[in-house]
């Protein structure tokens, strides 16, 4: 058992620089979190649902992340910083981070409907700060989801995804081949398909400025009468 802890403790450290060493890493609500919820889960499955709700309560209150005490988590699971709500029906493979204020929601919460309502994040997924992962979605192995990003449908094993709704976007091959990826997205520069459409339209309205202009100055100036050419030299427009 403590060797399993110390594996779990140098996982995180591999995930996030800032500790000094495994106990601070003791200190994380991010940890608290998952070992409240590995006694409410068991509780959960036993059926003694108001002593899992409680102690579910007790984790949300003491670390300010909600997991509902049906989640199925994998091994070396990590919620760095917190604030994060996870669903009744979600699953969580191995080796999964998520960073502050992420929601693994479900949807029809009001149709009285049991099943899958909720996510399932496949081992090694990384889900970005305030991103929403809604619906039974399935977010394939070592997929990044970006910060803020909103997926509700499938997401491909190794994707990045970004966005409102989130779309797939394509990702320097140095950063695909990192081991751990913070936040989800690369931070040098991104290679996002919508940019590179708008920056290819930028580039053709330059273009056609500055063939515009070329076509204008090589326009002959009109021969005008003499009574106009005094006129507009009057008026310091010749």
């Amino acid at each position: 058992m403590l060797r399993n802890l110390i594996a779990y403790l140098d996982s995180v450290k591999s995930r996030d620089p800032a500790p000094r060493s495994r106990a601070e890493i003791l200190l994380y609500p991010g940890i608290w979190s998952l070992a409240f919820h590995r006694v409410a889960h068991r509780l959960y499955r036993a059926r003694l649902y108001f002593l899992a709700r409680a102690v579910n309560h007790l984790s949300r209150f003491l670390t300010g992340n909600d997991i509902h005490p049906g989640a199925k988590i994998g091994k070396r699971f990590f919620i760095d910083h917190g604030f994060t709500v996870i669903g009744e029906t979600a699953e969580i493979g191995d080796d999964v981070t998520l960073y502050q204020n992420v929601t693994l929601g479900g949807t029809d919460p009001a149709n009285g409907i049991a099943g899958k309502r909720h996510p399932t994040l496949e081992n090694g997924v990384i889900v970005g700060s305030g991103a929403q992962v809604l619906g039974p979605v399935r977010v394939g192995a070592r997929a990044r989801v970006g910060a803020n990003a909103v997926v509700t449908k499938d997401v491909a094993e190794a994707a990045t995804m970004v966005g409102i709704p989130a779309r797939a976007m394509l990702v320097d091959v140095t950063a695909y081949q990192r081991d751990f990826l913070p936040y989800g997205t690369p931070c040098s520069d991104c290679f996002d398909p919508e940019k590179q459409k708008l920056e290819l339209l930028q580039c053709e309205v330059e273009q056609l400025q500055k063939r515009l202009a070329e076509l204008l100055a090589q326009k002959p100036t009109p021969d005008l009468p003499a009574d106009d050419v005094a006129l507009f030299k009057e008026r310091g427009r010749a």
